[in-house]
């Protein structure tokens, strides 16, 4: 089998750097993070900025940090965005009314300790109460995502190796945490233990992305090495590696993943200026889309594709331009 993916349309306006995160959010928006430090919100049958229901002079874009945006994580029910910053300054950004609701510096000592645990990667758990980061150290912190106590510190989850924390991200059931290293391994985290209980140790380099199935059974792994891994989150990690299958064909990092809201293909975005959509049943690629550099952020529509479609998706690169594509024969 063999897809075709057209580009529907772009953004009508780029970011000044390129896009280092993107979602498109279950109210047909897609929000993006850059280098330069902006975050926008985009209408997706347009590409337009997003144009909210409340008067403008109350609704408010966060103006650009001084450093690059480097971690995004939108809320199932698309009404609020966590990202972080290059330092780890986090901010809670409510999409519908433009608040910032928010605002947590990691890189501060904590009071009584001395120690700090900067934020790199971000994830909002998909019940909306806690956010889980990770970063420098190698752990995964889990803290609170409610307005009036947003940051504080409710466990730090220590993974035993003393390696950057690349990735973090919530399952869709908030049961789990995937959180990858700089050194290839890939660790779950039970959330009611709050104890690592796999460790997956296919990869060879670092690992800069993970994406769960909808049924948070299974996880996709993106790294450096220019392979895609996909674990069965339920098998141990003794057992052959949990890991299910082996995705080569990009010929260079492997930036990006996703998982389509069937659970049918992933999806991924290289450093060698590709987008590859994979069949995960048939194990290969069925579509290749060559973009003009490399492609940091994707991130499938999470609504059921049309009949005869396999969806619609989205990218973000280091042109700065927010991309919508779609299957060949689908309206956006």
């Amino acid at each position: 089998m063999s897809l075709a993916f057209l580009n529907a349309h772009d953004s009508s306006e780029t970011h000044s750097d390129a896009v280092w995160g993107i979602s498109w959010t279950k109210n047909d928006t897609v929000v993006s993070i850059s280098a330069d430090g902006s975050i926008k919100q985009w209408a997706s049958s347009t590409g337009e900025p997003f144009s909210p229901s409340v008067s403008t002079t109350d609704y408010q874009v966060p103006p650009p940090h001084t450093l690059g945006l480097v971690s995004l994580s939108v809320s199932p029910d698309g009404r609020r965005a966590l990202y972080n910053s290059l330092e780890g300054l986090s901010f809670l950004w409510n999409l519908e009314t433009g608040v910032t609701e928010g605002t947590f510096e990691s890189y501060v000592k904590e009071e009584g300790t001395g120690n700090t645990e900067s934020s790199w990667s971000v994830s909002l758990n998909p019940f909306g109460s806690t956010y889980a980061s990770a970063g420098g150290h190698g752990n995964l912190t889990i803290r609170s995502a409610e307005s009036e106590t947003f940051g504080q510190k409710i466990a730090t989850v220590h993974s035993g190796r003393n390696k950057f924390g690349m990735c973090c991200s919530y399952s869709p059931d908030g049961k789990r945490i995937a959180l990858s290293s700089e050194i290839g391994h890939v660790f779950i985290l039970d959330v009611e233990s709050k104890t690592f209980v796999n460790t997956f140790t296919s990869h060879a380099m670092s690992v800069r992305s993970v994406a769960w199935s909808p049924d948070s059974n299974l996880l996709l792994s993106a790294s450096e090495d220019r392979r895609l891994i996909l674990y069965d989150v339920r098998v141990s990690s003794g057992n052959s590696g949990g890991a299910v299958a082996t995705f080569s064909g990009h010929s260079s990092w492997v930036l990006c993943a996703d998982i389509s809201p069937d659970g049918r293909f992933g999806l991924s975005g290289s450093a060698d200026k590709s987008i590859k959509v994979w069949d995960i049943a048939a194990r290969a690629a069925v579509s290749t889309v060559q973009d003009t550099g490399e492609v940091w952020s994707v991130s499938w529509r999470p609504r059921a594709p049309a009949v005869g479609s396999v969806g619609a998706f989205v990218s973000g690169g280091e042109d700065g331009v927010v991309k919508w594509w779609t299957s060949a024969g689908a309206v956006v």
